[in-house]
């Protein structure tokens, strides 16, 4: 009986541990894809083309969790007169005359059993490229960042690389910080074991 119950337990571990493989050497089939949303937001357009700040539209992203989405009103700034007729904005027009926002689709999602906060990243020096990519340059916006957790510890691990100027976090160009500058940033930082430790992300 006793060597059954071994064998059995030998034969679900083995499973477990193949399953686990397999699922950590999963390929990523979310990554690069196009999120459609209810108006085809073009950031290469007003980020590059136009050369909005990030705030301009996610006004919440230095002072909360979340970076928020802009408002109706916000849009309509614009294009109550710009392009105002076209088809597209149809969703637009309906969320002014009922009140309820553009039903925006989120393109770069975490599980509910991870906390998130844009405000803390963006207040130590955490550049929007670093997660988001150049969005500057994509007429789609699509996710080019993994968010899975070794991806996340990776640079919680060895924040240097990833750290910039404050001045410089909204700045969309690849931009190699400056020693003293970064030194600083690091010295602010929590400990790397604060960093990676469990509690930080898992609330």
């Amino acid at each position: 009986m006793a060597v059954k119950l071994v064998l059995l337990a030998l034969c679900l571990g083995t499973a477990l541990g193949l399953a686990l493989l397999l699922w950590r050497g999963r390929e990523d089939t979310t990554r690069d894809e196009v999120v459609a949303q209810p108006i085809p937001f073009s950031h290469k357009h007003h980020v590059g083309d136009v050369g909005l700040d990030c705030r301009f539209c996610h006004a919440a992203v230095e002072r909360s969790a979340s970076p928020g989405f802009p408002s109706t009103q916000m849009c309509l700034g614009c294009h109550s007169q710009l392009f105002a007729g076209q088809p597209m904005f149809e969703p637009l027009r309906e969320s002014a005359r009922t009140g309820k926002p553009v039903p925006w689709k989120r393109v770069h999602k975490l599980p509910d059993f991870v906390y998130f906060d844009h405000s803390i990243h963006v207040s130590e020096g955490v550049a929007c490229i670093e997660c988001h990519g150049r969005v500057d340059q994509m007429p789609l916006m699509r996710r080019v960042a993994s968010l899975r957790m070794d991806w996340c510890l990776d640079c919680h691990r060895h924040p240097q690389p990833h750290l910039r100027d404050v001045s410089q976090v909204f700045d969309m160009r690849t931009i190699d910080a400056e020693d003293a500058a970064t030194v600083q940033m690091l010295s602010r930082l929590q400990s790397g074991q604060r960093l990676t430790d469990c509690s930080t992300c898992h609330r």
